[in-house]
């Protein structure tokens, strides 16, 4: 979440993994490191402080303007430049500072806590606000005006397939009627509402009814796994000899991606045969890192 003091907004997202994140990305010495999911920047502040003194490139990129307009009120190591954009487009960012290759790239692909406090946003159940969903307020359409148009039949598959949710026809066709009623879903709580009818109770009840539903359609509306799966594919090409890719995802469907990529492709030599999970501690100081796993390969 965010707080706000004399104008100007602070983060108090709390890194996950910093631990391994630190030691994986560089024990290799790296002088150009990339964090190219740089939310509250606290991966990155670690990170720096492994390169040598005075040397070295930090790059974040970040696709939520809210991260840009707080960067621009910190005072931050000369060596840091943050920029607004997707990770797929790190070659970019790297061609803007004239650097040919990283030597380590980090994905951290998590909601932060700051976007999960903004109820402009949606992403909470918790609090009411419009169903947009988007990372990037500027780029593509909110989730309510998909749900809108989508038929029935997609609307189920995109939230069984993206979501891994057994009553996805249930609540699609809840979505619908409401839909020819003229009474759309809007608002997070319109659709936490048909969520908490179609959903049974279940066994684990820290799992919120709403939970597979909402990361479907927040997969849907930023292209998560389209993104994720192009830039697996590609960050071989943005990486120096012997460069590292980390990345930490927080469901089954995105670990799925980072496992088979890594395994298929002859160009990366995987350092980690099972994914690694945050310690007991961590998990006590911090729940939200609970279901993290962590991969990182090293180009062959």
């Amino acid at each position: 979440m965010s707080t706000e003091s004399q104008g100007v907004v602070e983060t108090v997202h709390v890194p996950v993994m910093p631990d391994e994140v630190v030691h994986w990305m560089t024990e290799h010495a790296p002088r150009v490191m990339v964090d190219g999911t740089y939310g509250g920047g606290g991966h990155s502040s670690l990170l720096i402080k492994k390169l040598p003194p005075g040397e070295g490139f930090m790059i974040g990129l970040d696709r939520d303007p809210a991260v840009s307009e707080r960067v621009d009120t910190e005072s931050h190591d000369p060596r840091l430049t943050v920029f607004l954009g997707s990770y797929e487009r790190i070659p970019k960012a790297l061609e803007a500072l004239e650097i040919p290759k990283a030597d380590a790239i980090l994905l951290d692909v998590g909601l932060s806590s700051d976007q999960l406090a903004d109820a402009n946003r949606g992403f909470s159940f918790t609090v009411d606000g419009p169903l947009d969903l988007r990372f990037d307020p500027e780029f593509g359409d909110p989730a309510s005006d998909w749900l809108a148009w989508k038929k029935e039949d997609e609307i189920a598959n995109a939230i069984y397939q993206y979501g891994e949710e057994r009553c996805s026809r249930r609540i699609a066709k809840e979505i619908v009627t409401r839909r020819r009623k003229e009474n759309p879903v809007k608002t997070v709580n319109d659709l936490v509402e048909i969520c908490r009818r179609c959903v049974p109770p279940s066994k684990n009840h820290n799992i919120h009814p709403a939970t597979r539903t909402f990361q479907a359609l927040r997969i849907v509306v930023n292209d998560e796994l389209g993104i994720m799966e192009r830039t697996l594919k590609a960050a071989p090409e943005w990486l120096a000899p012997a460069g590292r890719l980390v990345v930490i995802s927080f469901h089954s469907l995105e670990d799925r991606i980072v496992k088979n990529a890594f395994r298929d492709d002859e160009r990366w030599n995987i350092l980690t045969k099972k994914p690694l999970r945050p310690t007991d501690d961590e998990v006590r100081m911090n729940p939200r890192s609970r279901s993290a796993k962590m991969r990182v390969a090293e180009l062959a």
